[in-house]
C-alpha cells in the first residue's frame, strides 16, 4: 500500500467501506424510526454486539488458516453452562475463579480440535462438525436437560456483565481489550504471522519451519478459550442457562468474518475488517425489529449480504499477485523482457 494513499483509494478498502456502510445504515435507520439512534438504543447496541465481535476475531484466526471452527457455539453453550452450574452449587465462589472455569472448558474443547486437525492433520470443517454435536449433546448431558435461571445465580454473577466502568458496561471493555489483543497478536507477533504464512501456502510454510501443527492447536485453543469466556458472559448477560443456548449462532460468527473480508481460502483478514463486519450484522439485527421487519427477512438479507461479500472476496482473490516480494525498479526491464 503507497504510502501516500489518496481519498479515493483510501475508500476502496473493505474496511473504510464497512465502516461507511455501518455509519449509513444506522442514520437510514434512525431517520425511519428516531428512538435508533437515541444514546440509551445505540448503548445498547453496541453492548450487543460485544460477544459476537469477541468470537468473530478468533474464528478470523482460525479462517486465516484455512480452517473453520463450527464448534464455537456450542462450545460457548458448554462452557456457559458449566459456569452457571458452578456457581448456582457454589454461590460463595469468587466470580473471577467463575470466570477462570468457563474459559478453562473452552480452551480444553477447543484444544481437541487444533489437536485433532493440526497433529491428525484431519479436515478442520469434519472435526468442528462432530464436535459442534458433540460439546451440544455435552450440554444436556451434564445439565440433564434442566434450565439453570436467574434465582438459582449469584446476583453477582448476573451482574457482572452490565455494571459499569467510566460510564461503559464491563462487556464493552472487554470486548475492547480483546480487540486491541487481536490486532498486536495478528500484526506484532510471530504467532500471528506465521498463521498468514500457513493460510497462503501450507507447504511453504512448513519448507521454511513454521510448526504448522502446534499454531493449529493453539490458533483453535484460542477460539476455544474466548468461546468459553463468552459463554460465561453471554449466560450472565441474559440470566439463564439451557441447551439450546446460542444455537446456530456459528454461523452468524462466521458470516461476521467473511463480511469484514476473511477469505475461506486462507490466507487474508483483518481484525478491523471482522470488527467492522461484526457491527454490521449486529447493526442489522437490531433494526430490523425496529422497522417491524419479519425475521425470514432478516435471515434472508443477512444471507444475501452473505452472498456479495464472498463474491467481492472471490473478486479480489483473482486480482491479488503471486509475486511474493515486489520487484525493485531497476529490475522491472529485465522482467518484462523475461516475459
Amino acid at each position: 500500500m503507497s504510502k501516500h494513499m489518496n481519498i479515493p483509494e483510501l475508500f476502496r478498502q473493505r474496511e473504510a467501506l464497512l465502516a461507511l456502510m455501518v455509519v449509513a445504515l444506522v442514520l437510514l435507520v434512525g431517520l425511519r424510526s428516531p428512538v435508533f439512534v437515541s444514546a440509551a438504543s445505540l448503548s445498547n447496541l453496541l453492548t450487543d454486539s460485544t460477544l459476537l465481535v469477541m468470537l468473530a476475531l478468533t474464528q478470523m484466526l482460525v479462517i486465516v488458516t484455512r480452517g473453520i471452527d463450527l464448534s464455537v457455539a456450542s462450545n460457548l453453550a458448554l462452557a456457559g453452562m458449566v459456569a452457571a452450574m458452578l456457581a448456582a452449587a457454589n454461590p460463595g465462589l469468587p466470580l473471577a475463579f467463575v470466570m477462570l472455569a468457563a474459559a478453562a472448558t473452552g480452551l480444553a474443547l477447543g484444544l481437541v480440535n487444533g489437536y485433532l486437525i493440526g497433529y491428525l492433520a484431519l479436515p478442520p470443517i469434519v472435526v468442528t462438525l462432530g464436535t459442534m454435536s458433540v460439546y451440544r449433546g455435552l450440554v444436556f448431558v451434564i445439565s440433564g436437560g434442566a434450565w439453570v435461571s436467574a434465582h438459582h445465580m449469584p446476583a453477582n454473577f448476573v451482574a457482572f456483565p452490565l455494571q459499569r466502568l467510566l460510564g461503559l458496561p464491563h462487556l464493552v471493555w472487554i470486548a475492547l481489550a480483546a480487540v486491541l489483543v487481536m490486532a498486536f497478536v495478528a500484526r506484532h507477533t510471530r504467532f500471528g504471522r506465521d498463521l498468514y504464512a500457513i493460510g497462503n501456502a501450507p507447504q511453504c510454510a512448513a519448507y521454511i519451519g513454521i510448526p504448522t501443527a502446534r499454531r493449529l492447536l493453539w490458533t483453535y485453543g484460542l477460539s476455544g478459550m474466548v468461546a468459553g469466556l463468552c459463554g460465561y458472559l453471554w449466560v450472565a448477560r441474559y440470566a439463564v442457562a439451557y441447551t439450546e443456548i446460542a444455537y446456530g449462532f456459528e454461523f452468524t460468527v462466521i458470516a461476521a468474518c467473511v463480511i469484514g473480508g476473511a477469505s475461506i481460502a486462507g490466507g487474508v483478514g483483518s481484525v478491523l475488517g471482522t470488527l467492522f463486519g461484526a457491527l454490521f450484522l449486529s447493526v442489522i439485527g437490531n433494526a430490523l425489529p425496529v422497522l417491524q421487519v419479519s425475521p425470514f427477512w432478516q435471515s434472508a438479507l443477512t444471507g444475501t449480504v452473505i452472498l456479495v461479500a464472498v463474491l467481492l472476496n472471490a473478486r479480489g482473490n483473482r486480482q491479488r499477485s503471486r509475486q511474493i516480494l515486489p520487484l525493485h525498479q531497476s529490475e522491472l526491464p529485465a522482467a518484462r523482457s523475461a516475459a
